[in-house]
């Protein structure tokens, strides 16, 4: 090397995804083969360890099963992906994390909460299991992140997720029977009369993807027609959304199934101020089984999650995996919760 030339520096690497930018596979990939998983060919394997290693890259940053030292906190994260502009402040969010932080205390445990976006930060799993700050992580929501988080299951045991149960994932869940849910609520809808029904919620979301289908799957064999509306929960357009898409001319027979009950309530609101009558002229089903659920008025008929046995069997599952336990996954029975709007 000349007196004028320097050596080129090498591109930092802090996080998984880094390292498996510069190996030109997948950070999944890394994780296995950091790990010593067989199903990563040798030669693959031996690069990227050795990459790792040229890089100053230690596994132990990932928080994985190499990591020494115990924090007592448990992290908690709300990916957005799906609905960047929605809030911690959403009452299904408030709902769910009181219960996680009733179920950590009585454990020991204090919680680190974020709300990610992920195409502002796209590496925020990798960041998040590998700071060395918690034990653990709960991840409420897939939103449109359920690969990202499955490649992290390979190489990260302590993780579990509120969320949709697909045949054949990797990554330990608690969540309810989204499909059967979405069959319950559109077979009410059917049995009241209903012909056609629209389907309030964002269907790239996992959880509501699996309502929207159950509906489809009980329309169906109905000869019911099924129409989504698009309507998010960001609160600074869930009214204006929902306006938008009730603002229409409903004809006998027409209902709605809202992929939450905070979607239904402001679908009661909206209908309210048109003019038309719950459940005389439209009816609504909704999908939580909220607290103000049947404070409403009508009260609303929901499908019933039962979030605080969920929140609970989440930090159960967690704690059985810090510990080393692979566990199974969770999912609960939705039960139909007939009140006046349907």
């Amino acid at each position: 090397m000349s007196e004028q030339e320097t050596p080129k520096a090498r591109p930092a690497v802090r996080t998984l995804s880094d390292l498996a930018r510069i190996a030109g596979v997948s950070a999944g990939t890394v994780s296995r083969a950091l790990a010593g998983n067989s199903l990563v060919n040798t030669a693959t394997r031996e690069r990227i360890v050795a990459l790792a290693r040229d890089h100053g890259f230690r596994p132990n940053k990932m928080a994985s099963s190499l990591r020494r030292q115990k924090t007592d906190v448990i992290g908690i994260a709300i990916p957005l992906g799906h609905d960047s502009r929605q809030q911690i402040s959403d009452t299904f969010f408030i709902t769910l994390l009181g219960h996680l932080a009733d179920a950590l205390t009585e454990r020991g445990y204090d919680l680190m909460l974020r709300r990610v976006i992920p195409e502002r930060d796209e590496d925020w799993l990798d960041r998040f299991i590998g700071s060395g700050m918690i034990d653990g992580l709960l991840v409420i929501g897939q939103s449109d992140q359920f690969d990202r988080i499955e490649d992290a299951a390979d190489g990260y045991l302590p993780m579990v997720v509120w969320g949709n149960h697909a045949e054949g994932q990797r990554h330990c869940v608690v969540g309810t029977d989204n499909r059967l849910g979405g069959r319950l609520a559109t077979e009410r809808l059917i049995e009241s009369g209903a012909r056609h029904i629209y389907f309030l919620g964002d269907t790239s979301a996992v959880e509501f993807a699996a309502r929207y289908a159950g509906a489809l799957d009980a329309a169906g064999r109905s000869g019911v027609t099924v129409t989504p509306l698009t309507s998010h929960l960001s609160s600074d357009r869930l009214e204006a959304e929902v306006a938008a898409n009730l603002d229409r001319s409903f004809e006998r027979g027409d209902a709605i199934f809202a992929a939450t009950d905070t979607l239904a309530i402001a679908s009661l609101a909206r209908l309210k101020a048109l003019g038309i009558a719950v459940p005389d002229q439209v009816r609504i089903v909704g999908f939580d089984d909220l607290p103000l659920a049947a404070q409403t008025t009508p009260p609303l008929t929901t499908v019933r999650q039962d979030i605080r046995a969920g929140a609970f069997a989440m930090v159960d599952l967690l704690i059985r995996r810090i510990s080393g336990e692979d566990t199974e996954s969770i999912v609960m029975p939705p039960r139909l919760v007939v009140r006046r709007t349907a």
